[in-house]
């Protein structure tokens, strides 16, 4: 490294994080939202591609070479992730982030707030107990339309969040949302890598490194809805795929859980017990074995589920024949659309 990049990868504050994966409806919006923001430092914007076909790579392209000085892409000519790399930020994006912090956004969301890594920046800045700051988040649909009170909030204050309550909590952190200190994302843990999720981990490892800040504002948009999204790439196949694929998920996650109790020395045993037990219902309902909202010790689990899908669970288990009626005939409209 000569001088004068050295002299660059001093002067830059924040990494912006990009993964990108067939993405061409909304990696522009992305990318715009990052180039707007306001504030009086240098970032970046690491990009990673992982082989995406339908014309995504063709846009980054096209940015990269419009703002050659910010943007730096890296595009994969065979998918990575199908190649069994979970984890892709940590493989291939922050080991080449430059700035004293990182922050992250996946390619099919956007940030709102053009101020939003300056107010985090000085957060951090102020606080050097803080490892990480992260946010609420607006849920937006496919078409970019906001669904009304829709918001990720997995806390309700500002203010520092204690280490219990990230170990354990009913609402995820947004992805869209996260900042926090370069240093510690060069020394992840195995059980980073090895787990089929990339924020919970990193969560629990910023835990781990020092203070969490949140702020109940929501200064991104989280996209739901996308065919080629996590959750629905789950659910493909037949039942008995689903059930094996969604019990693969929760023993991982378990194993996660138990990674970090023995690294954090046992402090936290209550809360990893209560994110197991938190994940083990989740994969029940994913596997359709509703019947385990009745028993008692998951009747908080159950009130943690949003109101309308409560109302579909108790539906589905007082009249099946009645549900399967309407959801044949919902999956038929969705055909004629």
């Amino acid at each position: 490294m000569d001088k004068n990049e050295k002299n660059i990868e001093n002067d830059i504050m924040v990494s912006i994080c990009c993964l990108s994966y067939q993405h061409r409806d909304y990696i522009t919006q992305a990318l715009d939202s990052f180039l707007k923001q306001d504030c009086d430092f240098r970032f970046e914007i690491l990009i990673h591609d992982d082989a995406s076909k339908d014309g995504t790579r063709e846009i980054i392209e096209r940015y990269a070479d419009r703002y050659g000085d910010v943007i730096r892409p890296l595009y994969e000519e065979e998918n990575q992730y199908q190649k069994g790399i979970r984890n892709l930020s940590g493989v291939y994006n922050f080991p080449r982030a430059r700035g004293k912090y990182i922050a992250m956004c996946e390619g099919d969301d956007f940030w709102l707030d053009i101020r939003k890594l300056s107010t985090q920046v000085a957060i951090m800045e102020d606080h050097p107990e803080c490892s990480m700051c992260c946010h609420a988040a607006r849920i937006v649909s496919m078409d970019d339309s906001f669904r009304e009170l829709a918001q990720l909030r997995p806390y309700h204050n500002d203010g520092f969040i204690e280490t219990e309550d990230i170990i354990s909590r009913p609402v995820n952190i947004p992805t869209s949302s996260l900042l926090f200190r370069t240093e510690y994302a060069k020394e992840l843990p195995d059980w980073y890598y090895q787990c089929p999720v990339g924020d919970i981990p990193l969560h629990l490892f910023m835990a781990l490194k020092g203070r969490v800040f949140y702020i109940n504002r929501p200064m991104s948009a989280y996209r739901v809805g996308g065919g080629g999204s996590w959750s629905s790439l789950m659910d493909q196949g037949d039942q008995e795929q689903r059930e094996r694929r969604w019990q693969e998920h929760f023993e991982a996650m378990e194993r996660l859980y138990l990674d970090f109790d023995r690294d954090s020395g046992g402090r936290y045993e209550a809360s990893v017990r209560e994110a197991i037990a938190r994940e083990a219902f989740k994969a029940e309902i994913n596997k359709g074995h509703l019947e385990v909202t009745r028993l008692p010790e998951n009747d908080r689990f159950f009130h943690e589920m949003p109101a309308a899908q409560r109302s579909l669970v108790r539906l589905q288990l007082r009249f099946p024949r009645l549900y399967a009626r309407l959801q044949s005939l919902w999956y038929r409209t969705r055909r004629r659309t």
